[in-house]
């Protein structure tokens, strides 16, 4: 049976009168089955343990009459707090709450009882209580859009996107997972390791395109929240850009990568230079092309442009929003990687605006919850407070220090810090400039560790270090003949450790 929530506040009969209203222009009645309605609050009065049947499935806005509603808030309310279920106690609730003469009295309530000899359909009876609820609801959202469509200051895209937002929280609330034998999730969790050991990768996930931290992490795993967090500068954009590069092009893994910092045309450019080998600067224009460099591009962006990578660049891109773009691109596109640059720059409900902690928390919790909901993994991007630049020693980030709230460290399911040692002045040696740390510091389902790469000023790229994740001898690791390039090439002119955000 679907489970129904709703939200507590809205005013119920309001919104009846409201359909009853449309119902009468169209010559028809809302959608509703009072007999039904009796028949179930019947059977709860007749047996005494049947409300733990339909408490978390069944609301009082199931419920079309405001009589029968009321008596179902008395009923759930009684069974909330443990106490016994029967005519006399649902009579003393609603005389508590002065409802009891507005519900038509005793009388009333031993007609209902004496309506139904057993709580036997009671599922069934429930089922088609939630449908018709389901029915009122889509007509009042209908006639909330007819309403807004007329009016000009709202702009045609929100009115999309809090229409289409309207329509999935229906369906969400309307389609929750009952709870499973344990036989039937070993029988999902055995046809999961049978899929698995197919895989030529021996990776269980979304493979990164870094050796050493698919080593760890098996590859991204559908619904994991993964956060990436560093100081600015140190190069967090060019990390996840080209890990959605080596997915789309190298594994034909469809990416959506969400950019609220650069625009799209950035974010390409800096692929372009990737894929060609050419230098940035004549990529960005400062510089023309030669014929042959023409030919280069020409040939080599092929692969780039045939790839499943998709850009939003929408700035200040709030959470209700990046959530129906996300499952427009999982249902369409068949997406099964979201990367999000970053998430500080996400905007949160309403009316948490001014409460920033508040804000992030619940931009941390939805962000998990769409992950869990696409069954996909998500990688956000994360600034880190400044409090790890005070700290003495290595200067190595802790969890302590993600930025604005505790609840991205709670929510997430991996934790990654990119740290350079270099980039807070901490080594002169010119063999270790750039050597960089991945820290997954959070690792719910694994192992955590350190894996060793080398970010290359020159060309703004991350290298793989591929003993490292594996615990190889620290002189072997550092040398060039381990080294296998990620493709990331940014020219060195767009490095700037002073005023450049990656």
């Amino acid at each position: 049976m679907a489970k129904i929530t709703g939200k507590r506040g809205t005013s119920t009969l309001v919104k009846n009168k409201d359909i009853e209203l449309l119902g009468l222009e169209s010559g028809r009645k809302p959608p509703q089955a009072l007999d039904i309605e009796e028949a179930v609050l019947g059977a709860l009065l007749l047996e005494p343990n049947a409300i733990t049947e339909v408490m978390d499935l069944l609301i009082p806005e199931c419920f079309y009459s405001e009589a029968n509603r009321k008596i179902y808030e008395a009923i759930y309310s009684l069974a909330q707090n443990h106490r016994p279920v029967d005519i006399f106690t649902v009579s003393e609730e609603l005389k508590k709450g002065g409802d009891l003469e507005l519900v038509g009295g005793p009388y009333y309530l031993s007609q209902l009882s004496m309506r139904i000899g057993a709580a036997a359909h009671l599922d069934f009876h429930s089922k088609i209580l939630i449908q018709k609820y389901i029915q009122r609801e889509l007509i009042s959202i209908s006639n909330d859009i007819q309403k807004k469509s007329f009016d000009d200051s709202i702009p045609v895209d929100d009115l999309l996107d809090n229409t289409q937002q309207s329509i999935f929280d229906l369906a969400d609330r309307n389609m929750r997972r009952e709870t499973q034998s344990v036989k039937e999730v070993i029988n999902e969790a055995i046809d999961d390791l049978q899929s698995f050991q197919e895989r030529a990768d021996g990776l269980s996930g979304v493979p990164s395109g870094y050796t050493g931290i698919d080593r760890i992490t098996l590859g991204w795993q559908p619904s994991d929240l993964i956060i990436v967090a560093a100081r600015p500068s140190v190069g967090k954009t060019a990390f996840v850009l080209t890990m959605a590069r080596n997915m789309a092009v190298d594994h034909k893994v469809p990416v959506a990568f969400f950019s609220l910092e650069m625009s799209s045309k950035q974010l390409v450019k800096r692929l372009m230079i990737s894929e060609t080998g050419l230098p940035s600067d004549k990529i960005k224009g400062g510089k023309k092309l030669e014929d042959y460099e023409w030919q280069q591009l020409n040939d080599r962006l092929n692969s780039l442009s045939q790839a499943p990578l998709y850009i939003d660049d929408t700035p200040s891109l709030g959470i209700n929003e990046f959530r129906s773009k996300a499952r427009r691109l999982v249902a369409s596109a068949g997406v099964k990687m979201i990367i999000i640059d970053y998430l500080q720059l996400m905007t949160g409900p309403v009316e948490l605006r001014g409460m920033r902690e508040q804000e992030v928390s619940a931009i941390s919790r939805s962000l998990k919850a769409t992950a869990k909901e696409l069954n996909v993994p998500i990688i956000s991007l994360s600034q880190l407070s400044r409090a790890v630049e005070t700290r003495g020693g290595e200067k190595k980030p802790q969890l302590s220090d993600l930025r604005e709230s505790g609840a991205i460290e709670q929510d997430a399911d991996i934790v990654m810090f990119i740290h350079r040692p270099d980039y807070y002045g901490l080594t002169d040696d010119p063999t270790q400039i750039g050597l960089t740390e991945i820290i997954i510091a959070k690792h719910r389902n694994g192992a955590t560790g350190d894996v060793k790469m080398r970010f290359r000023h020159s060309e703004v790229k991350f290298v793989d270090i591929t003993d490292s994740a594996i615990g190889g001898p620290e002189q072997s690791a550092y040398g060039d003949s381990s080294l296998s390039e990620s493709r990331m090439n940014v020219g060195s002119e767009e490095f700037d450790d002073a005023n450049m955000n990656f």
